[in-house]
């Protein structure tokens, strides 16, 4: 039986949240002034580089960026109107296509990185020792792996 979390638990959910939203923040106003792609749009160019031939089934695309079907559309749609990304059909399904990337894609992406890379480094990273670090990645590894059963063990 789950119940509910302590307040410790608690402080550490809400400082979590709260990082994480604060990071993000100022990766995405850095990335701004820099005139370069959102954060949800390079998110969506590294999944694509990263995958195999460059290209994702929009389900698989919509896993891998945490998003909504009806959300990576909207997002797909933008993309594909800045020529970063292209849907192709999908051949042996009429339904459905995928996302590849293309070549100016990967180019917004290389731009964005030392962008990002800075932001990572000077926003999260530096207030880590590399004690922390390990122990933060365990954790965090090991709540992000854990089955999605309500809690139950």
């Amino acid at each position: 039986m789950m119940t509910e979390p302590d307040e410790q638990q608690l402080a550490a959910w809400r400082a979590l949240l709260s990082a994480h939203t604060r990071v993000i923040q100022a990766i995405e106003r850095d990335l701004t002034a820099a005139g370069l792609v959102p954060l949800t749009w390079y998110d969506v160019l590294v999944a694509l580089w990263e995958a195999p031939d460059h290209r994702l089934r929009l389900h698989e695309l919509a896993r891998e960026v945490l998003l909504s079907r009806s959300g990576l559309t909207r997002l797909v749609d933008r993309l594909e109107a800045a020529n970063l990304l292209r849907r192709e059909p999908c051949a042996d399904d009429r339904r459905g296509a995928y996302a590849v990337l293309t070549t100016a894609g990967r180019a917004a992406q290389l731009l964005a990185w030392p962008v990002y890379a800075h932001g990572i480094a000077a926003y999260f990273a530096y207030h880590l020792s590399t004690a922390e670090t390990t122990v933060l990645a365990t954790v965090l590894n090991r709540v992000g792996a854990a089955p999605d059963d309500g809690g139950s063990h």
